[in-house]
């Protein structure tokens, strides 16, 4: 039996601007002219370009690049322009070939640094998830990268997230993955994120804002409510789980690198006391416990770094999920394209060649 062929999210999940893109807007201006100097003077030569990632990471945006493709190639249902590719979620070597473009040059010279642009994004929030996700396992990973880029970006990143195996639930991603293209997913029912700014809005009152909350979510949405509005964990974690029962999946703790929540104040004097330490979870856990509420999960969040998370895991402290932001957007990942073959003679640039990978499959 062939193997089953893996699907690619449709064009439409990334509501791509076609018409600003069609008009030549956020197209790299020298690469904008080596199509126009093509049609100038009459020349359609037959090329393939080579993609190639610079380092070894988990590939994403290559659904997003391809639907890219699919809106700004002139009649790309004629077939001229030909795509190979791997897929969103593989694991690639560096200089590993990721994809190829072939076809008259004319119709995606102009394309090729938003191809590349598009991967390298995706790919480092990828990576990152993944790293992420392997070094806490088997505890969830929650991505929250909204407050940290700019918005326009948050829905391919949260499918980039998802790739990497985390979840995401302060931003939505445009379409639901096809099974088989990332982690199998953690059982955890839909979860929504209270905000800081409706407790203010209730007056500083985290159990009432919290019950607005869930009023105005389905009720198979489950919420999760954060604990450093009034930077005292245990009494607050207390209330809400009072409060709230079968709505609440879990607390958040996410108090400030810059602050000591009340209930480490007496026991201050032996370890850094400031932010989500271990000291503080197991404060939060051993109240809900005593009081009957072992099954609220605690999500741990601001600041976490892959060395973090090994140093709680290590410890044993009793951790649920973990959240990332700004960790998510760290680091570089780059692609690099090459044209590596034309029909005409051609001399490679320097430094490159063409390496086939039997992995890519073509764009259907």
């Amino acid at each position: 039996m062939p193997p089953r062929r893996r699907k690619r999210l449709d064009s439409s999940a990334f509501n791509l601007p076609v018409d600003h893109l069609r008009q030549g807007a956020s197209i790299d201006r020298s690469a904008a002219r080596v199509r126009q100097i093509l049609i100038a003077e009459g020349r359609s030569p037959l090329v393939t370009i080579q993609i190639a990632a610079e380092r070894a990471c988990i590939l994403g945006g290559t659904d997003e690049a391809i639907a890219l493709l699919k809106a700004c190639v002139e009649d790309w249902a004629g077939g001229a322009v030909v795509v190979s590719s791997l897929y969103d979620g593989e694991r690639v070597e560096a200089g590993e070939t990721v994809m190829t473009v072939s076809g008259p040059y004319e119709r995606f010279a102009h394309l090729e640094p938003l191809l590349l642009g598009i991967l390298a994004r995706r790919t480092r929030v990828s990576t990152n998830a993944r790293a992420f996700v392997e070094t806490a396992r088997p505890k969830l990973v929650m991505a929250f990268p909204a407050r940290h880029d700019h918005w326009v970006l948050q829905p391919g990143d949260a499918v980039a997230a998802q790739i990497g195996g985390a979840l995401t639930i302060s931003a939505d991603a445009p379409a639901t993955l096809p099974a088989g293209r990332a982690p199998p997913p953690h059982s955890v029912p839909p979860l929504a994120l209270v905000p800081h700014a409706l407790i203010a809005v209730y007056g500083g009152d985290t159990v009432a804002a919290a019950r607005a909350f869930a009023a105005h979510e389905s009720n198979d949405v489950q919420v999760v409510v954060p604990l450093d509005y009034d930077n005292d964990a245990v009494r607050t974690a207390l209330d809400v789980a009072q409060a709230l029962e079968a709505r609440l999946w879990g607390v958040q703790l996410a108090t400030s690198e810059n602050l000591v929540d009340a209930s480490i104040i007496p026991a201050m004097g032996g370890f850094p006391p400031t932010g989500v330490n271990p000291h503080l979870v197991w404060n939060v856990r051993n109240a809900l416990d005593a009081e009957g509420l072992g099954d609220v999960r605690i999500l741990a969040s601001s600041g976490m770094t892959l060395d973090r998370i090994r140093a709680f895991e290590e410890e044993g402290v009793p951790i649920d999920a973990y959240g990332i932001g700004a960790a998510l957007l760290a680091g570089r990942t780059g692609f690099t394209s090459t044209l590596i073959e034309m029909d005409a003679p051609l001399r490679v640039r320097v430094g490159s060649e063409r390496r086939p990978n039997a992995r890519l499959e073509r764009v259907r």
